[in-house]
């Protein structure tokens, strides 16, 4: 068994005051048996895309490594924590992106995956800031087992969730901006959960919370089993560290596994698919 902790946390004007208070989450995660931690979408900052052009989010975007990711990496050193963080990434080819940093738990950097689906719509005026993802997704070997990420957007693609599958991964975290009232009839969290059962691996949504301007982010993270069926969930409008345990072996139990994907046909799919 693992245990999982996700930092539902409000972004406040500080920048500095929410690192601050995320390395003291995962602190608390650490503290309360937690070998892995997750963050939402743009874990320390304010959620900048809601305008279709802030010039000052520029100055936000950082290098990986850099100084936001290092000290997030230490910490997770310190903590013996695997760590899936997000942040605005400012790549090497200049282009910026919506990335999570993957740290195992010894601190070392594994990758960092992309959004790849990058929206635009009133308050989530994403293709104003983000380039699309380049890296495929990735699964990574952590101390605990392979995890992949999904960032928010993502989630709502088959392909991709199917792809971190047949990457073979046990556990799917999925940093998220939601806001009050966007689980229309319940389907964005089903997707999560049909997700998860479909592919037989575990999923774990971390969602920011607080009102920011004219959005309010609803919290309500939440963990999904292999079977579809949530585990734990987070606090509705306030901010939460929520811990649930992880039986990551039960993905080799599972209906997916014992008979979805013994009956799969890849030789008829798409090559990328496979």
């Amino acid at each position: 068994m693992s245990r999982i902790a996700l930092v539902q946390q409000k972004a406040v004007r500080d920048r500095v005051d929410n690192l601050r208070r995320a390395l003291l989450a995962m602190e608390e995660a650490a503290d309360r048996g937690a070998e892995i931690v997750a963050f939402a979408e743009l874990a320390v900052d304010r959620f900048f895309p809601r305008h279709a052009a802030d010039p000052s989010a520029a100055d936000l975007a950082e290098t990986i490594p850099g100084p936001l990711s290092r000290a997030v990496a230490a910490r997770a050193q310190q903590l013996s924590l695997v760590t899936v963080f997000n942040m605005y990434e400012l790549g090497a080819d200049g282009r910026k992106y919506d990335s999570s940093p993957v740290f195992d738990a010894d601190g070392r950097l594994l990758g960092v995956t992309r959004m790849v689906h990058i929206t635009d719509y009133e308050g989530f005026h994403e293709q104003t800031y983000y380039a699309e993802g380049n890296r495929g997704a990735p699964v990574y070997d952590t101390r605990v087992g392979r995890i992949g990420v999904a960032i928010c957007y993502d989630r709502h693609y088959p392909e991709y969730m199917r792809a971190l599958g047949v990457g073979g991964a046990r556990l799917v975290v999925i940093p998220q901006a939601g806001t009050v009232g966007e689980w229309p009839e319940g389907l964005y969290e089903a997707e999560v959960r049909t997700a998860a059962f479909q592919n037989g691996y575990w999923t774990a949504l971390c969602n920011r919370v607080g009102a920011e301007d004219e959005l309010t982010f609803a919290g309500e993270s939440f963990v999904v089993d292999p079977e579809g069926r949530v585990t734990a969930r987070g606090a509705s409008g306030e901010e939460d560290l929520v811990l649930a345990e992880l039986d990551l072996d039960a993905c080799d139990r599972s209906t997916a596994r014992r008979l979805f994907w013994r009956d799969r046909r890849p030789e008829l799919y798409p090559e990328w698919l496979i």
